[in-house]
């Protein structure tokens, strides 16, 4: 691994590549916060997968990219005089020094927990209203509701046993089978919500994260799904024309793969 020199001296070669790309290329000089926006959220859905796959090669590129935008806004800012790369390194410093006391301070913690509660409590005297606040609101539903259940957790709203979640899951099942029989089907979307939030809740009391863990399972029924597509076709069959027992035969072969 390079050392802080090499280190800092790559980070300034891509701010200049930045200042010529905004100088000189026409793509580069047309773009905004607004119309990178959507290619950010892109870029960091590309790393997310390579982080799964544990690809480490595409990590480091897809790690590339993210820096790029970050550098990208920077550049945008202080073309406004609104901030640059300093500000955003400067900003996210100071944070990381005030949320940590326990490093730069004399505070004494114990574990992880506590850490993190001191976190959430830093935050409210930094001047929010809700520990929720800083739950951004175009999150996807399952992400946001892990966080929001982090956060509350992080100033004590929280279960104490692994068991009482469980039991609130089973609840929650038991009132989604009761409006199932109802046939009401906005009360059926209300429960079903109701026991997807129960389970992920379950999910941080055993230390998994339930995006990725979705994630896996979307990822193993793509690689199941696509072998039953690619062994019908090795017979000349269209999928619509077998019968489930006959793709189930493959779909095991699958597994066992």
């Amino acid at each position: 691994m390079s050392d802080k020199t090499v280190q800092l001296k790559a980070f300034e070669r891509l701010l200049i590549i930045m200042d010529e790309l905004r100088e000189q290329c026409p793509w580069d000089k047309k773009q905004t916060m607004e119309s990178l926006r959507h290619l950010t959220i892109e870029e960091v859905y590309e790393l997310g997968d390579a982080i799964l796959d544990n690809d480490l090669d595409e990590v480091k590129k897809e790690l590339g990219d993210v820096l790029l935008h970050i550098v990208f806004y920077s550049k945008i800012g202080s073309e406004t005089n609104n901030f640059d790369i300093a500000d955003v390194c400067n900003s996210i410093c100071d944070k990381l020094i005030d949320r940590h006391p326990h490093i730069y301070g004399d505070v004494v913690v114990k574990d992880e927990a506590e850490v993190k509660r001191n976190w959430e409590q830093l935050k409210l005297k930094e001047g929010k209203d809700s520990v929720l606040e800083g739950v951004p609101k175009s999150l996807p539903a399952v992400v946001k509701a892990s966080r929001i259940q982090e956060k509350v957790a992080g100033v004590g709203f929280d279960w104490e046993e692994p068991e009482q979640v469980f039991e609130k899951v089973e609840e929650e099942i038991a009132e989604l089978k009761v409006e199932i029989s109802k046939g009401d089907q906005d009360a059926i979307e209300s429960e079903f919500g109701d026991v997807m939030f129960s389970m992920i809740n379950y999910a941080r009391f055993l230390k998994v994260n339930p995006e990725n863990a979705l994630e896996r399972t979307n990822k193993k029924f793509i690689k199941r799904f696509q072998y039953l597509e690619s062994k019908a076709k090795s017979l000349d069959k269209s999928l619509k024309d077998m019968t489930l027992s006959e793709m189930d035969v493959f779909w095991e072969e699958a597994k066992l793969l």
